[in-house]
This record gives structure tokens, sequence and C-alpha cells, in this order.
């Protein structure tokens, strides 16, 4: 498989602040990546970096072009949606279809024009007039007529519905997303990408604790529910987490025994804001 992306010690700074420490990764093509972490972790540096929009030490290879000093070359590939409710209030439809068909080079207005269609939205329509799911809709017919090969998308739902988030991620999986395409998507609602991501990398304090697929999470990590009486043989485990629920405990396990856990109660995948939270056990603090 063809890298998208390859880091190797990326490194950013900002003054008593290490924002990213040391850094490495690598995402393949076809992918749709969760980089998921909290607040002030690192999540929107690594986004800028990738993007060419801060400097930093270290390497970075994006499309095969440096960010820092080809940053014109890889825009040309590359869509990035901070908050699809950034569109200006007076902005018109057909005035934001215009915007978007002079400044990206791989944009398709009849592929635009086609998702409008399917919409209430009319040409002369001002983005005031809108509501928020309408506005996600014209946000969503103008990046998705950009044949890009890397989406980048930081908290994009932030301030939407439950239905219009679901919406928006629906409608990237079957209108957009192909095996030539990569998507990176940070977002605090991580139960709602759960289901459409390929890969998942949590990032704290500016370094990266974990980087794995999905797939490899059902087998490396294991939820296991434990009566009073086999939480301690539990314990000496060294369990990731403990919480309790109804009167037992559920302890989280990486890379435990399965035959050993199962003997304990009822093992399960964990959810990724289960894993989440153990992970960042402390972070809050």
């Amino acid at each position: 498989m063809n890298a998208v992306i390859t880091a190797n010690g990326l490194t950013k700074r900002y003054k008593n602040t290490l924002a990213l420490d040391d850094v490495s990764f690598r995402i393949e093509s076809g992918r749709i990546v969760g980089l998921i972490g909290p607040n002030g972790a690192g999540k929107t540096t690594a986004l800028k970096a990738i993007l060419g929009l801060t400097d930093f030490k270290g390497e970075l290879n994006v499309l095969g072009l440096d960010p820092r000093t080809q940053r014109d070359q890889l825009m040309e590939q590359v869509c990035f949606i901070a908050d699809v409710a950034v569109l200006p209030r007076w902005l018109r439809v057909r005035e934001a279809v215009d915007f978007v068909a002079n400044v990206h080079p791989r944009f398709n207005r009849a592929k635009c024009e086609a998702f409008l269609a399917r919409t209430k939205l009319t040409p002369d329509q001002r983005v005031k007039q809108m509501s928020k799911g309408m506005i996600v809709q014209l946000h969503l017919a103008l990046v998705m007529a950009i044949d890009a090969r890397l989406l980048v998308l930081d908290e994009p739902t932030l301030g939407l519905d439950i239905l219009y988030r679901k919406q928006f991620y629906q409608s990237l999986l079957e209108d957009y997303f192909d095996e030539n395409k990569t998507i990176i998507v940070t977002t605090h609602q991580v139960e709602e990408i759960e289901h459409i991501l390929t890969d998942l990398m949590f990032i704290r304090d500016g370094k990266l604790v974990l980087d794995t697929d999905m797939e490899s999470v059902g087998e490396r990590f294991a939820e296991v529910m434990v009566s009073a009486d086999k939480a301690d043989a539990a314990r000496r485990l060294k369990p990731l987490d403990e919480r309790q629920v109804f009167g037992k405990s559920i302890f989280l396990f990486d890379g435990a025994d399965r035959a050993t856990l199962e003997n304990m109660g009822e093992v399960r995948r964990p959810s990724v804001s289960d894993l989440f939270v153990a992970t960042m056990k402390g972070t809050y603090a």
C-alpha cells in the first residue's frame, strides 16, 4: 500500500508548550483515521502541520510533498473542513459554488449541482436563510464535488444535532469515500464515528499513545464484567481500567489471555469511547 502521510520525529513547540513531542506515524491510502485526544493534546497542531499551516521540526511527507515548501501543490489534492457552520451568512448558494470552482482545480461543478438538486436549496438562497442542516447539505455538496485524495476534518459537526451529524458521516461514506481517498477526522463525539473508522490514533500531551487499525483493537483489547468474588483476581492481571455498573466491576485489559478472561465473566470488545477514557485517565486531573 502507498503511504499518504509519513511522519518521523514530528515536533512542534509553542513557547513553553510542547504541542507535538517526537511523533511518528504512517497513514495508508484508502483509510479513514480517527485522530482522538482531549483538548490541548496536539490534534489540531498535527493537522496544521499536515496542511502546511505551521512550521515544525522533523520529517513530514504528505502525498509525496513537503507541506512546508510545497503547500500550493499539496492543496490541489487536499480538502479541509474545520467546521461546517462557518460559511459567511451573506453568501448565496451559487456564489459558494462559483468560489470553490475558481479556487480548487479538482472541483466538479456538475457533480456539485447534482448533489444540490437532491436538496431544497436554491441558487439565490443565502446562508443566513438556512437551517444548520441546510448548511450541512451545502457544505457537503461543495466538498464531495472536489476530487481530493486527502480529506481532513477537524470537528466537522460541532454544534449540529445528532440527525445532521449522522447525515454528514453517512453522506461521506456513500457519496464521497473510495479506495483512492483518505480521510482524517478529529472529533469529541467518538461513539458516532466508531463504525466508519478503519484506523485509530490516540494523542495525549503531544505524544501518540495508541496507533492501530480497528481490527487489532478487537484482538488486543477486551472488557470483562466480573462479579465481586472474582474482582481481586481480575485486578491482579493489571487492567487498564475498572468501573462499576450495577454492583459489578467492568475491567478493560490490554493483551490479556482470552481464556483466562472468559473464566471470569462475559468478554466483549470495548467501545472506542471506553478505550479512550481508560487510556486518557488522569489527563483531566
